[in-house]
């Protein structure tokens, strides 16, 4: 019975909230806050709460929100959309693969620098370009150098997919994550950046330190390992030839990564000296995807192949972003968002401020198991979470680092995230196996986290 339980979709699971919060409107009672604009942006004014007139929404609204839902977000959308494609013409000329695939097997030979080395790299490519399913396909490369240096399979598979979620969490220039949530929340463009760098330094140095330990004891004596003898007895040639595919690193593949780096510094640069917003940064990652792709010889149909190539892949989550954002429109016609608001404020409005910001993360936590996309966990919760920082008196950046926190974390411990699936199905690591080795440096990392929201509360 258990094998035949299945996950619902995410789109089914998001149509239903929408069908949700349409027999909402019929069951809560209506009401506003009255709001102003404070520093250019909309705020809740403390205790202008009062009852409307009821206003349920009709069942043939729930389809309409839909399509309603992805205009009303089609700058987010098309963003999506268009980075995705422009790192789709990137990932059609192999450069970062094979660019990864030589750092991987030139610090293989330096014995113990191929964990942290391997770490750092991904965990720059998480918070810059949010490298996530891309990862799954240096885990066999991983795994045959660990391997070869005496550690197991979980080294090889833990140092590439913590690395990136390590990036993830870290987020600093993340424009999946990070950037829409600030876009939501209305505040200045990957703001916060020095204390989400502190905040990475640390998760980086316990995952890199958790990891070694982890390798040292395997290294020294097998009986610690983790993967089964019969594990172990899977058939490694497969990686072999997987490996044997990537292409060799190349001056083409070299100006390719300059290319993408530029693009970034260029973007962030924008962002900080001239608040560039989504619309100039999807300008100049579709230049950067267009130069790098005739650089790597794709040539004009190759390249606009490669990047509707892109934006396929890329589909499934930016159009949750419109599904996400079908169930605030519900919310909204029906008046009952501020009601949820107003209730859910009045419940922790007499505990610690502390409290409140590791509600939120932990909220977030729980979430991201039903909405894995983070773009999509953005659009559904930080229009909720916003007013509730505003009622609280909290800095709206703890809204964003508190579902930034909370999605990425996650991400490395639940089974609906389809990159750690995809790795561990790659590595033929055990689900339960891989919670075993992962559970304690989660712990660790949420701690981290939840300190740091704190301390940032109070300076």
């Amino acid at each position: 019975m258990g094998k035949n339980l299945k996950m619902p979709h995410t789109y089914a699971l998001l149509l239903f909230l929408v069908t949700l919060a349409c027999v909402m409107t019929y069951l809560i009672p209506a009401g506003e806050y009255d709001r102003e604009k404070v520093d250019g942006r909309q705020q809740v004014i403390s205790d202008s709460f009062h009852n409307v007139a009821q206003q349920p929404v009709s069942p043939i609204e729930i389809f309409r929100a839909v399509p309603t839902g992805l205009v009303e977000a089609a700058e987010i959308v098309f963003y999506i959309f268009i980075v995705g494609g422009a790192f789709g013409i990137i990932h059609r000329t192999d450069a970062i693969n094979a660019g990864v695939n030589a750092m991987m097997k030139k610090v293989g030979r330096q014995g113990n620098m191929l964990i942290p080395v391997t770490m750092i790299v991904f965990s720059i490519l998480g918070f810059s370009i949010g490298l996530s399913e891309e990862a799954i396909v240096f885990v066999p490369i991983g795994i045959l150098l660990a391997k070869a240096l005496g550690y197991d399979a979980m080294v090889g598979t833990a140092m590439i997919i913590l690395g990136s979620g390590i990036g993830f969490l870290g987020g600093m220039i993340n424009p999946f994550t990070v950037g829409v949530a600030q876009k939501i929340a209305e505040i200045p463009l990957f703001s916060g950046i020095f204390f989400r760098t502190i905040v990475y330094l640390l998760v980086l140095a316990s995952g890199i330190a958790y990891v070694l330990y982890y390798g040292k004891k395997v290294k020294a004596d097998k009986k610690y390992s983790l993967i089964t003898p019969e594990m172990r007895a899977a058939n490694d040639e497969r990686f072999e030839e997987q490996i044997k595919d990537m292409s060799a690193f190349t001056a083409r593949h070299a100006l390719i990564l300059l290319c993408l780096t530029l693009a970034v510094i260029v973007n962030v640069y924008g962002i900080f000296k001239y608040e560039w917003f989504l619309m100039q940064m999807s300008a100049n990652f579709l230049i950067m995807g267009i130069i790098a792709g005739f650089i790597g010889g794709l040539g004009g149909n190759g390249t606009f192949d490669a990047l509707i190539e892109g934006m396929k892949d890329i589909l499934y989550g930016a159009i949750i972003v419109g599904f996400a954002r079908a169930i605030v429109l519900v919310l909204e016609s029906g008046k009952i968002i501020d009601t949820i608001v107003y209730h859910m404020t009045a419940v922790i409005d007499h505990l610690p401020a502390a409290f409140s910001v590791i509600a939120m993360f932990v909220t977030q936590l729980f979430l991201n198991f039903f909405i894995p996309s983070g773009s999509g966990q953005a659009m559904t919760t930080m229009p909720i979470m916003v007013p509730i920082s505003d009622l609280l008196g909290i800095n709206r950046q703890l809204a964003v680092l508190a579902f930034q926190y909370g999605d990425a974390i996650s991400n490395n411990i639940i089974p609906t995230s389809a990159s750690l699936m995809g790795a561990l199905a790659v590595a033929r690591i055990p689900y339960t196996t891989w919670i075993k080795f992962v559970w304690k440096i989660i712990v660790l990392w949420a701690v981290i986290c939840m300190v740091a929201m704190i301390i940032y509360m109070n300076i």
